[in-house]
């Protein structure tokens, strides 16, 4: 049995809550769990100290075992300095392209297009 810790979702419509749970990674998102170590309530501010709860030595009794971390709980974790920083990659095709490189590109190919013109002429 792998053990994952992850979030399950709770609350009613657009009103999200979460318990930080230990379950059967083989589980619903929200079924049956091995134990409820936290909860998360993403509508509060963040430096709302109430907005993640966890028990600490139950995340790390957990961790010792072998459980796995979601990824949004990894970073909670990260940032309370359990686990280690990972360095994520942020992909290039979410950021906007600058003005100035663009520029370069398009008149190049207004460039090459009368050479092309001029050696079909030839033949």
């Amino acid at each position: 049995m792998s053990v994952k810790i992850r979030l399950a979702r709770g609350g009613s419509k657009k009103r999200p809550f979460y318990k930080i749970v230990a379950a059967d990674s083989r589980m619903p998102r929200d079924g049956r769990f091995l134990e409820k170590m936290g909860t998360y309530n993403p509508l509060l501010p963040k430096e709302d100290p109430n907005r993640v709860k966890i028990d600490l030595d139950r995340v790390k009794y957990w961790l010792s075992k072998g459980a796995q971390v979601s990824d949004r709980i990894s970073r909670m974790l990260e940032t309370l300095e359990i686990l280690p920083k990972k360095v994520r990659n942020n992909p290039e095709k979410a950021k906007p392209k600058k003005v100035t490189e663009a520029a370069p590109a398009e008149a190049a190919p207004a460039e090459a297009a009368p050479a092309e013109v001029e050696v079909e002429q030839k033949s």
